[in-house]
């Protein structure tokens, strides 16, 4: 039997006495690669955020292995979530001191392979300077894939994937997606407009829509 990652029970949310999300239940299996797809403005970032801790729903549940998520078990989603946010700015300085700082912290120090940390530069088609570079001077695309490259350094088999591709070419687009798709171990709950992420084998689940599993 597989076991229950994520699950999300009756969730709403809303802003302003404005209703954003209502009813909102899913249920993720290890293994599971699901897609979510809705409207701007229909609260699918706000759940991953609130499965990661950031924010709090104003109704329902939200279970991680069948714990239901509080600020400890938040911090336990923390160190065994990859979470690829959209938005891309994570910091400033050369991308070398975001990597040491990512990797300073006590969970991820093993994490830190300077062989895999090539590797993936390669398979990201970066440059081969990119990591002297400030980050702050990288486009669109640089950014999202240094960002999809640390979720990869860090070694964990659950991935929640904010419109990681949108600033893509579509060879890379495609290119992210295969890399992801191909690991049947791997837990994912993807965010994305990008017809690349429509597989065999990955749920597309509609936003507001009966997605109860």
């Amino acid at each position: 039997m597989q076991e229950e990652i994520i699950r999300y029970e009756n969730i709403g949310m809303s802003f302003d006495s404005k209703k954003i999300i209502s009813d909102f239940s899913i249920r993720i299996l290890r293994g599971n690669k699901v897609l979510l797809r809705g409207k701007s403005g229909t609260g699918k970032s706000t759940l991953f955020k609130m499965f990661m801790g950031f924010k709090k729903p104003s109704e329902g549940l939200l279970y991680f292995r069948e714990k239901p998520v509080n600020s400890q078990v938040a911090w336990e989603i923390r160190k065994e979530v990859s979470y690829v946010s959209q938005d891309t700015d994570l910091g400033q300085g050369p991308v070398k001191d975001l990597l040491d700082e990512v990797f300073s912290y006590r969970p991820n120090r093993e994490k830190r392979s300077p062989e895999r940390l090539n590797t993936l530069i390669k398979e990201m088609d970066l440059e081969k300077d990119i990591l002297e570079k400030n980050f702050e001077t990288l486009s669109g695309g640089e950014k999202q894939r240094i960002g999809i490259l640390i979720a990869l350094m860090l070694g964990r088999d659950i991935f929640l994937l904010d419109e990681a591709t949108s600033a893509l070419d579509s060879g890379l687009k495609k290119k992210v997606a295969d890399h992801f798709l191909k690991n049947e171990d791997w837990t994912l709950f993807i965010i994305s407009h990008d017809k690349e992420w429509e597989r065999e084998g990955v749920e597309l689940v509609e936003i507001g829509k009966e997605n109860l599993r």
